[in-house]
């Protein structure tokens, strides 16, 4: 979305509007670098903290762009700024998701993952699935 954000506040239109296309860039860049940044770090909770600051930027991004809305110099553009509203909003509901799946889980992070945990989860994995297998076998064999 940054590189599209790039392209779309390069437009004439901009010109004369103080730091609007700039801002636009830094905010909607920053959505993208703040969950790499999270991720990185290695554990569960920076991530969520860093999901945080990305949910923030987007709603930088979603706060220019209804300002946008109702600038009459932005009229011949305002489609395509109602298009990135949405896909704005798209992404600030998918973090918010991913950030709730996060504080609900019991994983500390990549960095706590050992050899031993992995191998741990990878069994349970497997023990659950053949668990399932087992009922789906024996709901097969009663008829339901």
């Amino acid at each position: 979305m940054a590189a599209e954000m790039f392209r779309f506040s390069a437009q004439p239109v901009f010109r004369g509007k103080g730091d609007l296309a700039n801002q636009l860039q830094r905010a909607t860049l920053s959505i993208s670098n703040n969950i790499a940044e999270g991720f990185e770090r290695g554990t569960t909770k920076e991530l969520i903290t860093f999901l945080y600051y990305a949910r923030g930027s987007a709603g930088e991004v979603r706060s220019m762009l209804a300002v946008m809305e109702l600038m009459p110099e932005f009229e011949a553009i305002r489609p395509q700024i109602q298009i990135f509203k949405k896909s704005v909003e798209s992404i600030t509901r998918q973090i918010r998701g991913w950030a709730q799946s996060l504080q609900d889980s019991n994983i500390k992070g990549q960095r706590y993952l050992t050899e031993q945990s992995r191998a741990t989860e990878a069994q349970e994995k497997s023990q659950q699935a053949f668990l399932e297998k087992l009922e789906k076998m024996a709901r097969k064999s009663r008829g339901l």
